[in-house]
């Protein structure tokens, strides 16, 4: 019998991830030994997407797959996170692990990024979802049975957040924002489908608007091409308890 690849999977809690994790646990050829997350370390609650660590856990404990946490400082820069995420990787490959698998869509330069930072420690990347129709990834995933929730929007698609993701949902975004937010436009919490074995239970909080500047490294997952995005930009997020 042929063996496994030895596999972590990279788990932001969202939408495409939820999808990407369902195709590989179809995947005879996978075997997952960890949902790996990044946590920002001040306020313990998922990097990015803002939701608390304990959702984090009750998504880990549904889906049946062992969490690690890579803990971050809320701001990291670049060569920090290279480092925090270089030690990490290290000590999972000590474990056997070979592969990584993430849920990029059609961002060239982050897939690169990496690329490259996987093999400078002898590991490689998976993509289960590479290239593929973001409109056909969208309504597979609502056909599938996937529930998610817009946790964090940027400033000019506010009135989106808290949306739960159908197809009402996809006629009315405005038609420059990409359907699965590619491009750092939203990010979600998908709270029940087919790789949960029960739904996650939680209760709507508060609304809150947090400005940023601009992210100058193109390997951030919140830096855009735009020419007319301002110096400082903003994103609400909506916390769940």
């Amino acid at each position: 019998m042929k063996n496994k690849i030895s596999c972590i999977f990279n788990w932001s809690g969202g939408k495409d991830s939820s999808l990407a994790l369902y195709h590989c646990l179809n995947n005879p050829e996978l075997d997952i030994k960890y949902l790996v997350t990044s946590v920002n370390d001040s306020v313990n609650r998922v990097s990015m997407h803002g939701v608390r660590e304990n959702l984090l856990i009750k998504q880990a404990q549904s889906i049946g797959i062992p969490l690690y946490q890579i803990r971050l400082p809320e701001m990291p820069g670049m060569k920090e996170y290279d480092e925090v995420m270089s030690h990490h990787l290290q000590k999972l490959k000590a474990e056997g692990i070979t592969h990584s698998i993430f849920g990029d869509i059609f961002l060239e330069d982050l897939k690169a990024y990496r690329e490259a930072r996987l093999a400078e420690i002898g590991m490689q990347a998976i993509f289960p979802l590479w290239k593929r129709d973001t409109s056909e990834l969208v309504i597979e995933f609502i056909d599938l049975g996937f529930e998610t929730m817009l946790v964090c929007t940027q400033s000019r698609i506010g009135s989106f957040l808290g949306r739960v993701i159908d197809r009402d949902f996809i006629k009315e975004l405005p038609s420059d924002i990409d359907v699965c937010g590619e491009n750092g436009e939203f990010h979600t919490f998908a709270f029940a489908g087919p790789i949960f074995k029960q739904p996650i239970q939680f209760v709507i909080g508060e609304k809150v608007f947090k400005e940023f500047a601009k992210p100058k490294d193109k390997n951030d997952p919140c830096f855009s091409k735009d020419e007319d995005v301002e110096e400082k930009s903003g994103y609400w997020y909506i916390d769940l308890v």
